[in-house]
């Protein structure tokens, strides 16, 4: 999602929720189950279409903990993993959720392995424009908890629905609504933004 785009989502919650409405679930288990026999047999094009899928929510799980230099090396780290030990994958059904969790644990595995350091703005003076105000809110999102932190940056940096959220990470739609909710009104507080 393009950083005006994140703050659209920020300024205009009206126009958000009414996004996730006309967004219902799309249930695709059997699609997803079809993908990793595809991936498992050799099928090269079927493991390109397993990245395209699921890569945006692998890089927002990534992109909520560590920091943004980072985060492509451990995204690729994560399908290496992925294509390494999908054939082992019990449930061929829930590939999102596990592929979900490898995320979160390379992320940890990184500040286990790397001393955790500072990321200075790449333009110290704020001057107003869409890069600083997109750097900025995303370094807010990183200050929150980190339930509301992976479901705020899945929505408004990678633009990925609630139900879409909800069904590669195998979290439950309400929980992701909750999370949402909950996530973008104190990110509003924190960035002294008033919704009447």
């Amino acid at each position: 999602m393009s950083e005006s785009g994140i703050i659209q989502n920020i300024f205009f919650p009206a126009r958000r929720k009414k996004q996730l409405a006309s967004s219902p679930a799309k249930e695709k288990p059997k699609e997803e189950a079809m993908l990793v026999e595809r991936v498992c047999a050799g099928d090269r094009s079927a493991f390109e279409e397993f990245y395209k899928k699921l890569s945006p929510m692998v890089h927002g799980i990534i992109l909520a903990r560590v920091p943004r230099d980072e985060v492509d090396d451990i995204v690729q780290e994560v399908f290496i993993t992925a294509y390494e030990k999908l054939n082992t994958l019990r449930d061929k059904n829930a590939v999102s959720p596990w592929i979900a969790r490898i995320a979160r644990n390379r992320a940890v595995e990184f500040y286990r392995r790397n001393k955790p350091t500072v990321e200075l703005s790449e333009n110290l003076s704020h001057n107003g424009n869409a890069k600083n105000e997109a750097n900025e809110i995303l370094d807010t999102i990183k200050e929150l908890p980190e339930a509301y932190r992976e479901t705020l940056i899945l929505r408004l940096v990678e633009g990925m629905t609630g139900p879409e959220i909800a069904e590669q990470t195998g979290l439950k739609h309400e929980s992701v609504r909750v999370n949402l909710h909950r996530g973008m009104k104190m990110l509003r507080k924190k960035l002294g933004i008033e919704v009447h």
